[in-house]
């Protein structure tokens, strides 16, 4: 089970845990009171005192509104507020709140963003389900117009909460929200909508995320960190694992950089195969690296069969052929981890019934949405679509992104969020593979092992910065790495100090 330390919950669950708090005692109003005060808490930590315009809607988010403006009032702001609706048609939590404000309600309309030099927006939250419109679209396009800095309330209203995607929502400099981040929050658009995303604790039930059991997270070392393989004083190079890349040709070096990438992960041994033709290549570019020539039909087939191979990678740089398509069936057929990327994605495009028939064992497939298209069902938001291929494949799907999401075929998923723009550069998803290869012929989780790689490789890309190129990634590895390995070494410590052994168990290299 992975930890519920960086676990998303969607709109229905976080309705789900509201009302098991409020089940509990706990009245909506106070939870209403709590939001709206670490709206105002959050605004004071940011912002000097300004004319402040709060943008209320008609349900629980327009009632945050309304805590937030008496609190920033109460310290001394000048604060408005516009409504969409007039407060005796509130109802609920909403309308008890909205009676304790004791300054004028304006009606919604554009001409009152004049004068605002922070605006609130507590329209609508994450459950909204259609395009924001009439006086509320009206006003926050002048909002964006006129550039005013905006703090949301749960989103920025016309952000849905579950996919990111925007239906009207404007940009925000910080987004409130409330005991468990949102899918939305990380998805694009939505990440780019948010802006800054702080999520208060406004007393939710102590229990609700054991009974809401969440199956989506932010990638994050905490999910991962214990299952890493770490080297062991006991260990050798072939405990470490022995990865093995289908080398192509005439390209060359998308191949070679997931050798490296696997290599630099910790494999004991990386070994690309290669046709003959393509061998001088290899064999002249690369030291650490083995390099296999395959010179007869059945050398491939001979190669792979060795059970000291841990872990297949074949896609970068292999061609999209039928010799592609017969060697991805022939390393599936091992049932050992296999990495499945680039062209070995795309040579499936007319037979995707062969591909998913092929898979017996683990299996992780990279695409991009290009790729993922050629095989699956593209239609629907990323989480949507995603997990419905990696319950039809029965393999681990990371589809490639700013926000690249991992999903198991049990549907658990995990969203990355620490990937810069820097990675936006040829090659760099052969890396990628390369470390998902390298973790995996060290024995790792497969999803786990997707997971991590995921995130190692954003981190190396922010350890570096602009000019990136995507082969100077595999040499940044190891700095994360170590950084990882003293924060695993650091939790082993308290553990120990604290005689929890329990948080011991499963910790690669701990007897």
């Amino acid at each position: 089970m992975l930890s519920f330390d960086t676990a998303l919950v969607d709109v229905r669950q976080m309705a789900l845990a509201d009302r098991l708090t409020v089940e509990e005692g706990t009245p909506t109003r106070a939870l209403m009171e709590r939001a709206g005060r670490s709206v105002a808490q959050e605004i004071q930590r940011r912002w000097t005192r300004r004319p402040t315009l709060v943008l209320c809607g008609p349900g629980n988010n327009g009632g945050d509104g309304f805590v937030a403006a008496r609190v920033l009032a109460e310290a001394g702001w000048s604060v408005r507020i516009a409504s969409l609706l007039p407060r005796t048609d509130l109802r609920g939590a909403a309308k008890m709140q909205a009676e304790l404000w004791k300054g004028p309600v304006s009606a919604l309309h554009p001409a009152l963003v004049e004068g605002g030099d922070l605006i609130v927006d507590a329209l609508f939250g994450s459950g909204l389900a259609r395009p924001v419109s009439g006086e509320a679209a009206a006003t926050l396009a002048e909002v964006a117009r006129r550039r005013a800095e905006v703090v949301a309330v749960d989103v920025p209203s016309g952000l849905l909460g579950d996919t990111g995607e925007s239906m009207g929502a404007i940009e925000a400099k910080v987004t409130v929200t409330f005991f468990r981040k949102k899918p939305g929050h990380l998805l694009l658009p939505g990440r780019l909508l948010c802006g800054e995303v702080v999520v208060a604790d406004i007393g939710t039930a102590a229990g609700a995320l054991a009974h809401i059991e969440p199956n989506t997270f932010e990638n994050d070392p905490g999910l991962w960190l214990d299952g890493m393989p770490w080297p062991k004083t006991s260990g050798n190079k072939y405990s470490a694992g022995h990865a093995l890349v289908a080398g192509g040709y005439p390209i060359t070096g998308a191949a070679r950089m997931s050798a490296r990438a696997a290599a630099r992960s910790g494999a004991g041994l990386t070994t690309i195969a290669v046709d003959e033709v393509g061998f001088p290549i290899y064999a002249t570019a690369v030291t650490s690296v083995m390099v296999h020539k395959l010179t007869g039909a059945d050398d491939f087939a001979h190669l792979i069969a060795d059970p000291r191979i841990s872990a297949l990678l074949i896609g970068p740089g292999a061609g999209v052929s039928a010799q592609t398509r017969d060697r991805v069936v022939a390393m599936l057929e091992t049932r050992r981890p296999t990495v499945i990327d680039a062209d070995a994605l795309t040579a499936f495009h007319e037979d995707h019934a062969r591909l998913e028939g092929s898979i017996a064992g683990p299996c992780v497939m990279t695409p991009h949405d290009g790729e993922f298209a050629r095989l699956f069902d593209p239609s629907g938001d990323k989480l949507t679509r995603t997990r419905r291929a990696a319950s039809q494949s029965n393999a681990i799907i990371v589809l490639k992104g700013a926000d690249t999401v991992v999903v198991a075929p049990d549907r658990r998923a995990i969203i990355n969020s620490n990937a810069p723009a820097d990675l936006a550069t040829a090659g760099s998803g052969d890396v990628l593979s390369g470390i998902v290869l390298g973790l995996l012929a060290q024995g790792m989780d497969p999803f786990l092992a997707a997971a991590a790689a995921v995130w190692i490789h954003g981190a190396a890309a922010a350890e570096f910065g602009l000019g990136l190129l995507a082969e100077d990634l595999p040499d940044l590895l190891p700095v994360v790495r170590r950084r990882l390995y003293a924060r695993h070494q650091s939790a082993l410590d308290r553990a120990q100090e604290n005689g929890d052994l329990r948080s011991l168990r499963g910790v690669r290299g701990v007897e």
